[in-house]
């Protein structure tokens, strides 16, 4: 039998997704998620200079001399509605240590994907990340009601991979030759995603993860 509340629980769904793609603030007890700024430029250029991220091939990090680019095309695309920018900053040291964001959203089904990360290599292996997902997640699923939540990196980024499996994201494929990179390279992209059944089993293997850190 039909469910007569769907096309209503569709419906209100798909208009919290459009009325969420404003700059929100995320904060947890390790890492607060601001909304990205001009103003963050050379805070972040100090975090991607821990660890000269930008030489990992098999990624996108911006140089030093291209982080102001990089960020002024973020907001561009923040006031078109297609990304919502954040700056991650530890909540101990009040240092910014990278940046992620929701992307390639798609309000319709709702859902969207988390994308464009990157961490301090000092903040690496430290609840930062782990922590940085949870508070995303939730504001996906229960903030702005998403069915799917989606994740895709580099097939040669292997702690990307692992990390992404971590989380109890499920892989749905790869796209061979899917995007050229800087270098001329061509990208095989993973694609991994996390529905909104699976939400509640993730949230607490987060959960656990970050208890065990703490402690």
């Amino acid at each position: 039998m039909k469910d007569p509340a769907a096309p209503h629980d569709s419906q209100a769904r798909r208009g919290s997704l459009h009325r969420g793609l404003t700059p929100v603030t995320l904060a947890g007890e390790l890492v607060t998620l601001e909304p990205l700024a001009t103003g963050h430029v050379d805070e972040l250029v100090a975090a991607a200079s821990d660890g000269r991220l930008w030489e990992l091939w098999y990624t996108s990090v911006p140089t030093p001399d291209g982080m102001a680019a990089d960020v002024a095309a973020k907001l561009a695309q923040r006031d078109a509605g297609t990304m919502l920018p954040f700056t991650a900053r530890r909540n101990d040291t009040g240092a910014v240590v990278g940046v992620t964001t929701y992307c390639n959203v798609d309000a319709d089904t709702p859902r969207l994907e988390i994308g464009y990360t990157w961490t301090a290599a000092s903040a690496q292996r430290t609840g930062v990340n782990a922590e940085s997902k949870l508070l995303l997640l939730t504001h996906a699923f229960e903030g702005l009601g998403c069915i799917a939540v989606e994740f895709r990196t580099h097939w040669h980024n292997l702690q990307s991979r692992t990390a992404i499996a971590r989380l109890g994201a499920k892989q749905d494929g790869v796209l061979r030759n899917h995007r050229r990179q800087p270098d001329g390279s061509l990208r095989d992209t993973v694609v991994f995603s996390i529905t909104d059944a699976e939400w509640p089993a993730v949230r607490s293997g987060l959960r656990a993860r970050l208890a065990r850190h703490r402690s």
